[in-house]
């Protein structure tokens, strides 16, 4: 007989299992390729010591000469607060009971909605990969009298998402707080929220969307490893050069001597191989081309979790939907590590409960949590290739 304590047992048994390798594995190829690891968290922050250059302590003389002069590494300490990822589903009192007798009904409820908070979770995650931290999905160039809105980029915006508007001086917008989106347009890079429709007035130009509570809360994505403007993991870049990775801009056509060039350069200044390569869908379809064009197919390769990708010299290319226009990461993965409190856990009651009646609602939810933080201990062992004219 289906209930709540057999609900809440399968959620904690089988469920969650299932979930977390497909949030771990199938989320992303560049996330599957990271290291989970629970090393270097104190408290709710990771702390990484992190080597600068090589020990000094080395030299050449004569037989009766001074030995050199011990010099032992230098560390630098990298710091970043933990964050908290969360995926809630929320099942109706109502489908519980309606399907009390029929195992099968209630089998097929859970897995719908274990299959959209995937869906959900491997939008969010993948897209958190290439953000600066910051959760900015993209900025308000315009409304029609409709209060349809035309943004900069949809990127990173999907139906079903609930944005809140911040204005230019960074402070929230009310009327424009907890909107769902509820169409998006993207050849026209447009959004249409529920609700009463917006004015200019109410929602200007320039206002940044950020998903519903998780401004500056999200993961230390790729962005933030190549802003030199801002410090990294809390150190001031000025001060280390190995904070600095590789960049080249207005690239231009793309071409086998470019990346090679850039691959050659990283390698040669930090010691770091690369070892995967991600890049637009239009950068892929530019670097296909390119090779074409001299009667050459670029060669395929299969990696962890069953994934194809074109190759480079031997190094996966592989294509994501959330990686910027025109760009083009030359990364060694080896470099980052995402540090975790934990793996992915439901969040439990002091019953021990994972299935919880939401307040003045006949519905249950149930919250998915991870606290953990992406890191990179090598910064200048990573490329970007940048202003590619894409096919």
């Amino acid at each position: 007989m289906v209930n709540l304590e057999t609900a809440d047992n399968a959620l904690k048994s089988f469920y969650l299992y299932a979930i977390t390798e497909q949030l771990n594995d199938k989320v992303n190829p560049f996330l599957a390729q990271i290291q989970r690891c629970t090393s270097d968290v104190w408290g709710k922050d990771v702390r990484k010591a992190v080597k600068i250059g090589i020990n000094g302590g080395i030299g050449a003389g004569t037989e009766t000469g001074t030995l050199p002069t011990p010099s032992g590494n230098e560390y630098v300490q990298f710091v970043a607060p933990l964050k908290n990822l969360y995926g809630t589903i929320e099942i109706s009192d109502k489908a519980i009971r309606a399907s009390k007798n029929n195992e099968g009904a209630f089998v097929n409820l859970l897995n719908e909605e274990m299959q959209s908070l995937v869906n959900s979770a491997s939008f969010n995650f993948g897209r958190m990969l290439f953000g600066d931290g910051t959760g900015k999905l993209g900025q308000v160039i315009s409304l029609d009298e409709a209060g349809i809105v035309t943004m900069n980029s949809v990127k990173n915006i999907i139906e079903g998402m609930v944005l809140t508007f911040y204005n230019l001086s960074g402070s929230k917008i009310t009327l424009a707080s907890n909107r769902r989106v509820v169409s998006v347009d993207r050849a026209n890079k447009t959004i249409t929220l529920a609700g009463s429709p917006l004015s200019m007035t109410q929602l200007p130009a320039g206002s940044s969307a950020y998903i519903q509570s998780s401004k500056d809360y999200e993961i230390t994505g790729l962005a933030a490893l190549f802003d030199e403007t801002l410090p990294l993991y809390g150190v001031d870049r000025a001060q280390y050069g190995m904070l600095t990775p590789f960049k080249k801009t207005d690239v231009g056509e793309i071409s086998e001597e470019e990346i090679q060039e850039a691959i050659d350069a990283i390698e040669e200044n930090s010691g770091s191989k690369v070892n995967f390569i991600v890049c637009s869908w239009g950068v892929r379809r530019a670097l296909a081309k390119y090779f074409k064009k001299y009667m050459v197919a670029m060669p395929t390769t299969e990696f962890d979790g069953g994934v194809k990708a074109l190759s480079f010299n031997g190094i996966p290319v592989v294509a994501d939907r959330f990686c910027p226009d025109g760009t083009m990461y030359l990364l060694n993965t080896n470099d980052f590590k995402l540090h975790q409190l934990c793996d992915w856990q439901w969040l439990e009651g002091d019953d021990g409960k994972v299935l919880k009646q939401k307040a003045d609602k006949p519905v249950y939810t149930a919250t998915l949590v991870k606290y953990a933080e992406l890191m990179c201990e090598r910064p200048n062992g990573q490329g970007m290739l940048s202003g590619i004219k894409e096919e």
